[in-house]
């Protein structure tokens, strides 16, 4: 069910995205709802993580500037040689 929304933005941002919406032959309702579904289901995938992930967030604690694949690299060399 679509429901209507009012936004104020900015006149030449609604300009432009109202020209790139055309060029893109696609209505600027459209390529919004498009981009509010892509940022919210994004952020849905990041939070979504299994209960063995949970436990285990925060048992290492790393330096700051940690490299971690400097450090896999370090170890595969010495491992194939």
């Amino acid at each position: 069910m679509d429901t209507k929304l009012t936004l104020s933005l900015n006149k030449s941002v609604i300009e432009k995205a109202k020209k790139y919406a055309k060029s893109k032959n696609i209505s600027l309702s459209k390529m919004i709802e498009s981009y509010l579904a892509a940022v919210t289901e994004k952020e849905e995938k990041e939070k979504q993580t299994t209960p063995l992930v949970e436990s285990l967030i925060g048992v290492i604690n790393l330096e700051a500037d940690f490299d971690y694949k400097k450090g896999y690299g370090d170890y595969l060399v010495k491992k194939y040689q």
